[in-house]
């Protein structure tokens, strides 16, 4: 069986001079996970200002300006590609810098145009809003009977003023706009109404006392200087895209190099170091090892001194104080299963790799609860998509293989039922075929939906037993990984004795050969039965003392005979509900299988009682139906044998979690 994959641990001792290439090529192997705790944080993380060099300080205020010019000119920099990009030589620092103040000068320009052009439109408000008083103002003023104001509001204000006021005083709107208004009221209430007003944010607007109106050419030419600022807006807004269009590819290759930059900085600060050397340590795969230090090596020119530790020589890891990183090294296939496993925890280094196995039962699992041709077609189309990037779903396309195997297995599932997209039609000559090789031809093969046929009920029963018959498979490879997983890290105690010792792997395989033996053989239990299955029983609940015993550890008894008594007693009836749950656990899989069929069934006799697959009412009903089964079905079936996976598989060896292997790569710019 496959184990963790072997790591090693690296010790570089690095020339200052030569410290920014070699982290420049850490990050883009990705392959190596320091040690040092200071690299736990993201790439972009704080920097230590005491530390930090003036070329550091130059990229980063570049790195800064360059990103903030993106956001600006709305690039997309989701194409920029970090580890693709190089650190920027002192010309590219220039050019980035010309490229910058270029940008900044646009932008000043952009800036002063834009509000001159709000100061017109707000001047040339002001004075639309008086246009059509032909009166002076002072005659106004200085009415002994009104109280009158004039100011700015927020347009969209002026009903709620006017309602609130209303019987008090008489609103006015100056302008079309209504961004000023007049107020006319009696002196006696001016007092309420100023409160009223200031309320509303209400600004007075102070008019000349021989104001008279405003002259014709007045408004005239505010109407040229507007034009005139509306026309350098317009023309810097197309000096802009110009600049974007000439300059696009070159701000997102700066940005990409010194996004690089920063981040190698970053790492650099928070190594150990003297003057003139650095110090990096951390974890590698062992495979890669050779051709790593040949390559840093070459970089270097030969200014590096390299040591390679085996696990068992790192102090730290013999002490226990640190856990070596765990990797799985697969395939395609299985790789795309990681996440299942990493997500429930990490295997401890050394130990069985898992992996394998959750993809083979997942894939097969998951085929027989939703066995259906047609449905299965679509998932292993849909897996072909992602993967050829056809259909982009982010994250999600690297688990296009997944959706690829359960496709092959719903479909395979389905050939055997019969079933494509509900119906039994389409794969009746197949299932002729194949069962005329073995007899009396019939389809389907393996009939699940409802049917008056009273051999289906065999059949039903049938899909029960093969479901717990996987589950006693699943059940028994979980406790020989953590039998193997024990020996392997001298834990024999715990290997031999426990629920998921081989004491409990005993008791839970000699019971299911015994109930086979009675229902296939007739068998009686005999004395020697029961000796064997209490032995068994006894070692597995009753377990502790004798784990102390051979790992030399006293008292026996940690916490007294009564309290090992009592403890013991609930364990035994953990052992017989434990392992009588993992086994019946599996039936749900024979339910599914059920409940899809009877699914179909319900989709199919909608669509018939519409019309059929040849009226538009049934196309509709089953391409809404089989959407339905495949998208909501779908998801319930996958969550259930996760669960299963994860309660029944991963229970028997999980008890102890490893530390998942993370190399150091240069994060995106969309993650900072």
């Amino acid at each position: 069986m496959a184990r963790t994959a072997e790591m090693k641990l690296l010790e570089l001792m690095v020339l200052k001079e030569d410290i920014s290439p070699v982290v420049e090529y850490i990050g883009k192997k990705e392959n190596f996970q320091f040690v040092s705790k200071n690299h736990t944080d993201k790439a972009y993380g704080k920097k230590d200002s005491s530390t930090a060099l003036n070329s550091f300080s130059q990229d980063a205020e570049l790195f800064d300006q360059l990103r903030s010019a993106c956001i600006e000119l709305q690039l997309d920099t989701s194409s920029v590609i970090v580890k693709d990009c190089s650190s920027p030589s002192d010309v590219e620092r220039n050019e980035a810098a010309r490229i910058i103040e270029s940008y900044k000068t646009l932008q000043q320009r952009n800036e002063a145009a834009s509000d001159n052009f709000v100061k017109i439109t707000d001047a040339r408000k002001e004075v639309l809003a008086f246009a059509n008083l032909k009166v002076p103002y002072s005659e106004l003023e200085h009415l002994s009977f009104l109280s009158m104001k004039i100011g700015r509001i927020v347009p969209a204000d002026f009903d709620k003023i006017k309602n609130v006021l209303a019987g008090t005083a008489e609103v006015i709107a100056l302008g079309d706009d209504k961004s000023h208004i007049l107020v006319a009221s009696s002196k006696k209430g001016r007092f309420a109404i100023d409160t009223e007003l200031k309320n509303f944010g209400f600004t007075p607007v102070e008019i000349p006392e021989d104001f008279n109106g405003v002259p014709e050419d007045v408004l005239q030419g505010m109407d040229k200087k507007l034009a005139e600022a509306r026309e350098a807006v317009d023309e810097l807004v197309v000096e802009r895209m110009n600049f974007v269009e000439t300059h696009k590819d070159k701000i997102l290759k700066l940005l990409g190099d010194f996004a690089l930059a920063v981040q190698v900085d970053n790492i650099t600060h928070g190594l150990e170091s003297t003057e003139l050397v650095y110090r990096i340590t951390g974890w590698i795969y062992a495979n890669d090892v050779q051709a790593y230090m040949k390559d840093l090596d070459e970089i270097t020119e030969g200014r590096i001194v390299i040591r390679e530790y085996d696990v068992h020589e790192v102090l730290d890891v013999v002490n226990g104080k640190e856990q070596v990183p765990v990797k799985l090294k697969h395939g395609t296939f299985v790789k795309s299963f990681e996440r299942m496993v990493f997500s429930y925890g990490a295997p401890v280094y050394g130990t069985i790799d898992p992996t394998p196995f959750v993809a083979i039962f997942f894939t097969i699992l998951f085929g027989i609860m939703f066995g259906d041709c047609g449905q299965g077609l679509f998932f292993i189309l849909l897996g072909i998509l992602m993967a050829r990037k056809v259909i982009k779903v982010g994250n999600w396309n690297k688990f296009a293989p997944i959706f690829i195997a359960i496709g092959l297995s719903s479909s395979i599932m389905g050939l055997l039922t019969g079933e494509f997209f509900g119906t039994e039609k389409v794969l009746e000559p197949f299932a002729y075929w194949v069962t005329g090789l073995f007899g009396k031809p019939h389809a389907p093969i393996l009939h699940l939906m409802p049917s008056d046929d009273p051999k289906s009920i065999y059949v039903m029963f049938g899909v029960f037993g093969v479901a717990v018959a996987i589950g006693f498979v699943i059940n028994t490879c979980g406790l020989i990984i953590n039998m193997i997983n024990n020996v392997i890290r001298k834990k024999y105690a715990e290997a031999l004795f426990g629920k998921n010792g081989l004491a409990g792997a005993v008791f839970f395989w000699y019971v299911i050969a015994l109930v086979l033996r009675i229902v296939l053989q007739h068998h009686k239990i005999a004395i020697y039965d029961i000796v064997i299955i209490c032995l068994a029983l006894f070692f597995a609940a009753f377990a502790s003392p004798f784990e102390r015993a051979m790992n030399k550890e006293r008292p026996l008894f940690e916490n007294g005979f009564g309290t090992y008594l009592i403890s013991s007693v609930v364990e035994l009836i953990e052992v017989f509900s434990g392992y009588l749950s993992n086994t019946i656990s599996f039936v749900r899989v024979g339910a599914f299988a059920l409940s899809h069929a009877v699914l179909n069934f319900t989709i199919l006799t909608l669509t018939n009682m519409c019309g059929g697959v040849l009226s538009v009412g049934g196309i509709i009903v089953l391409i809404l139906g089989n959407a339905l089964i495949i998208v909501l079905e779908g998801m319930i079936v996958a969550i259930q044998v996760i669960r299963l996976q994860y309660y029944e598989f991963f229970s028997k060896f999980f008890h102890e979690n490893g530390r998942e292997f993370k190399p150091f790569t240069f994060e995106s710019i969309s993650e900072k």
